[in-house]
């Protein structure tokens, strides 16, 4: 197994990692799971930088690699509903997102199937909405005031807005494949 595919697989490894400090009854326990998140999350672009850089692309990394992140994002989101069980705006939000996260690597697949992979790339409100969705996820990971600033209620604020950009990213690429999809094949 090359470089970067370690790394990925090891930030699947960390997930059960992330779940145990998440729940452990302790007053650090946040801060511990907020930092296995972000450690998680840098990872994923460090993989990639190293596969590029070394050359070790593969087949087996292009599959680990955005498994290893919707197993992250997606156990972070149930976590996030889980902690904060009343707060609506979490649950729909996430709903979406994981929805996405389901909807959209199939659209992929079938439009690769379909020898049109190129119409539907990673788009700019994608980009967007992994940033807004990571850093929601670590402040209310965290859950903790920050210096004042309430990391509930602004973490709640970034992952309504990346449900928002994960609307604008479905419809793009659903615009995009809406000519393959249609065409009777």
């Amino acid at each position: 197994m090359n470089i970067p595919n370690t790394i990925t697989s090891f930030r699947i490894v960390l997930i059960p990692v992330f779940i145990a400090a998440f729940y452990l009854p302790y007053e650090w326990a946040p801060a511990l799971a907020t930092f296995i998140f972000w450690f998680a999350a840098i990872t994923d672009w460090f993989d990639g930088y190293m596969a590029r850089k070394l050359n070790q692309q593969s087949s087996l990394g292009a599959f680990i690699d955005p498994l290893a992140d919707k197993l992250m994002v997606n156990s972070a989101l149930l976590l996030i509903i889980t902690k904060y069980p009343d707060n609506n705006w979490l649950l729909f939000s996430s709903l979406i997102i994981i929805s996405r996260e389901i909807f959209i690597p199939s659209l992929r697949e079938w439009m690769s199937g379909m020898g049109k992979s190129e119409d539907v790339t990673v788009s700019f409100f994608g980009k967007v909405k992994t940033v807004a969705q990571m850093f929601a996820l670590m402040f209310l990971i965290y859950g903790q005031d920050i210096f004042g600033l309430q990391t509930y209620v602004f973490g709640t604020g970034l992952l309504v807005w990346a449900a928002i950009l994960t609307l604008l990213s479905m419809v793009i690429y659903i615009k995009s494949a809406w000519p393959t999809l249609t065409s009777g094949k």
